[in-house]
């Protein structure tokens, strides 16, 4: 493992811990989205069809779980978060699993996590499948289970040989990120204050990530390592969860530069719903719409999906949640991961798109703004799995 990726002595959280074991409190003053006028909550407004959704960076999980530190995201899913997914129409997520940060060795840590993955979808084979290709989300949606989609936010466990990618490959990765937040042996993290771009070896293994048919995603990675990616990339590639520089000009938010080269690969963005949306408060579903807005108008309506970056379940009560916020972004602020526009104060997710019905509320406010419904399908799941196809293959 290299240097820059072993920031503290024990392993950090991911972000998504606290939604797995926080408390329980309505946060102050956030307003509940209203459904439609003369529409019902319950109905999920006007569109009564449900679109195929597919949260190119998210999962599943009840954040009012309690759940042990380090411990695998579906700990936290208990029948609530089955019932939820199901009503949100949810049909597959790109899971996170393996390496993010911390001392653990990447590559043997993310060996044991996709093991322990494999084992949870054994054991709940009426509630989940393993993706390995289109035909696997397909057959979720038909068969009214969850396609998960396995997924590095890091390509440390990579190490300096290439020809683990392949080795991943055969264990069902489909997507991988190649930096997280810092500087690895690939390229510059969105924080690498050098921006350096890819490394020659990061080069070798856009090559080799390509060759095995897993998704190239360059959430995370710093504007030069992204660009440089693209140029280096014979096919479509993702960012799976941004947000738009030119709307919120923060470091984990893409230039246009970066969203339009993209599109021109043929790939698609995933717009989330992360603190970076706005600077310096709390952003609202009105500032998910002005990124999601931007992404089109750069990159085209066949470009642009939905990757939340976060459980699909509400918090009920907050203020547990609170105080498991301010140590973790105390801990990633001491390990150097953390990115600029993360605040004990804010949290990462949108408060007034929670739960449930929150895919169904988007299209519907979405629609009102005058996205026609195939344009919206195309938004929840159609582009995703367009270009996935295309990747992967049948």
């Amino acid at each position: 493992m290299v240097q820059d990726e072993q920031p503290s002595a024990k392993s950090m959280p991911h972000r998504r811990d606290l939604l797995q074991c926080g408390g329980v409190a309505m946060i102050a003053g956030a307003a509940s989205l209203a459904a439609p006028q003369g529409v019902s909550a319950e109905t999920g407004g006007a569109r009564l069809r449900h679109p195929m959704v597919i949260d190119t960076l998210g999962g599943l999980g009840n954040p009012n779980l309690p759940a042990p530190a380090g411990a695998e995201d579906f700990a936290s899913i208990d029948e609530r978060a089955i019932s939820d997914g199901h009503a949100a129409g949810l049909c597959a997520f790109n899971q996170t699993l393996g390496y993010v940060s911390g001392p653990a060795d990447p590559f043997e840590y993310s060996v044991a996590s996709i093991a322990r993955w494999d084992d949870y979808i054994r054991r709940n084979p009426r509630n989940f499948i393993k993706v390995l290709g289109v035909a696997d989300i397909s057959e979720a949606g038909r068969s009214k289970r969850f396609g998960v989609i396995y997924g590095f936010q890091n390509g440390a466990m990579f190490g300096a040989d290439p020809g683990r990618v392949a080795t991943f490959a055969r264990l069902g990765l489909r997507i991988t990120q190649l930096t997280y937040n810092i500087h690895n042996q690939l390229g510059d993290g969105s924080m690498a204050p050098q921006n350096g771009g890819l490394s020659e070896l990061g080069r070798a293994m856009v090559a080799e990530i390509q060759r095995n048919k897993v998704i190239l995603d360059l959430s995370h990675s710093g504007e030069q390592t992204c660009l440089d990616a693209i140029a280096a990339s014979n096919g479509p590639l993702v960012i799976s969860h941004t947000g738009c520089r030119a709307v919120a000009d923060l470091p984990r938010n893409k230039t246009d530069s970066e969203l339009r080269g993209i599109a021109e690969k043929g790939g698609c963005v995933g717009i989330y719903f992360m603190p970076f949306l706005a600077i310096g408060r709390q952003p609202t579903t009105q500032d998910l719409i002005a990124h999601i807005e931007h992404a089109i108008q750069v990159c085209g309506e066949d470009h642009v999906t939905i990757g939340t970056d976060g459980v699909l379940s509400a918090v009920d009560d907050m203020s547990a949640y609170f105080a498991r916020l301010r140590v973790e972004v105390d801990q990633r602020k001491a390990a150097g991961i953390s990115a600029t526009g993360e605040r004990a104060d804010i949290v990462p997710f949108l408060p007034d798109l929670q739960g449930a019905d929150k895919f169904r509320r988007l299209a519907d406010l979405l629609e009102r703004r005058g996205h026609s419904p195939a344009r919206i399908d195309k938004l929840l799941g159609e582009n995703f799995l367009r270009c996935a196809g295309q990747i992967w293959g049948g």
